[in-house]
């Protein structure tokens, strides 16, 4: 085999194996590298270097922060399964390529706190480069914050918050949003009875929401009750079904987590209730766009889950980048209220951001 044909048959089976990796700027660099080195084409590398993959090389973390360890964060939730942490993972991602670093995500299924510290400790254990913890609990992670600071890593809450001696909360204003949600029930719902959902009561990432509601519908003719759900959608599903024959006078469903959000649209659709009862909630799971849409929810709000995962990884990236001058903010993730009117784009798009795409970017249609 002559010089030539051994450096095109090694290029075919490395260019083989690059195609079936995610194609970046850094393997762009690589391919044309290669087929230089290869195929003795000093030119191809000179048009490679004026190119935009080249310039998009050029422009990596390494460029931007200086020389940095490949960084290992984890993240430590209470409800690893649940939909709607889907776009929150794809946020930790995405953030992670961007910046060359990894990540862990683990916790509990269930909201099980004890699970959780398991998950928080063997993090510290193991010599995570930062921690990002959804503080659901108020006392059980405090004396896992001051070890993990200790020995200097970085602890972020998200999605729900303790102030435990964590660096900052990156999340919705759970309190404020609801208070604001009490306001649309209100605006909904001027008087009678009122069924308000919730998952997990006490939990941190929720329970905020319900105290917000009441400290606006006390006192007032929209009088409300609570139930609790459970931390599985399927249960929460049953669980609202099964209120609504026992609740026929009730003029609004009404639900403080994503799952139970659903399930009132579900249970609404199923006994015909729509324009009879109001119902909404938080939260963007695969169902709620679409029973948005139908009217079958007056609204939900969104806190943007997203957010949650990348604002917290791009944060333990710089804390570390800047030897801790830099990086840490608190963020609110917003409250976005979404109505039929205004839902349209969630159902006519996919993507990352919400959930319903791998694929970068928005895709339409």
């Amino acid at each position: 085999m002559s010089e030539n044909e051994f450096g095109n048959e090694a290029l075919e089976r490395l260019e083989w194996r690059d195609s079936k990796q995610d194609e970046a700027p850094q393997s762009k660099a690589r391919a044309v590298t290669r087929r230089a080195a290869l195929g003795g084409g000093a030119g191809a590398l000179a048009a490679y270097m004026l190119s935009p993959a080249a310039q998009a090389l050029a422009a990596s973390s390494g460029s931007i922060f200086g020389s940095q360890k490949k960084y290992h964060f984890v993240f430590v939730n209470h409800v690893t399964t649940n939909a709607f942490f889907t776009p929150t993972i794809y946020g930790i991602a995405d953030a992670c390529n961007l910046l060359g670093c990894t990540y862990t995500w683990t916790g509990s299924e269930t909201s099980n706190v004890p699970q959780m510290v398991t998950a928080f400790n063997s993090a510290i254990t193991a010599g995570a480069d930062g921690i990002a913890c959804a503080m659901i609990d108020p006392h059980a992670f405090t004396p896992l914050v001051a070890t993990a600071l200790g020995k200097g890593i970085p602890v972020l809450s998200y999605n729900a918050d303790e102030p435990n001696g964590r660096l900052a909360y990156i999340g919705q204003d759970l309190f404020v949003s609801g208070q604001a949600m009490g306001a649309k029930i209100r605006e909904l719902v001027p008087s009678g009875t009122v069924a308000l959902f919730i998952a997990t009561p006490g939990s941190a990432n929720i329970q905020p929401r319900i105290d917000g509601a009441e400290s606006v519908l006390k006192g007032t003719s929209t009088k409300y009750t609570v139930t609790a759900t459970g931390a599985l959608q399927p249960q929460e599903l049953s669980t609202i079904e099964a209120f609504w024959p026992g609740h026929k006078t009730y003029k609004g469903l009404f639900a403080v987590d994503g799952g139970s959000t659903a399930s009132v649209g579900q249970t609404i659709q199923k006994y015909g209730l729509k324009g009879k009862v109001a119902g909404g909630g938080y939260d963007l799971s695969s169902l709620t766009p679409g029973l948005l849409a139908d009217g079958f929810l007056d609204f939900t709000i969104d806190q943007q889950p997203y957010l949650q995962g990348f604002l917290p990884a791009l944060e333990l990236f710089l804390y570390h980048a800047s030897d801790g001058l830099s990086g840490i903010a608190e963020v609110d993730t917003g409250l976005k209220f979404l109505t039929k009117a205004t839902v349209g784009p969630y159902n006519s798009t996919k993507s990352r951001f919400e959930g319903t795409s791998t694929h970068a970017g928005v895709v339409k249609g």
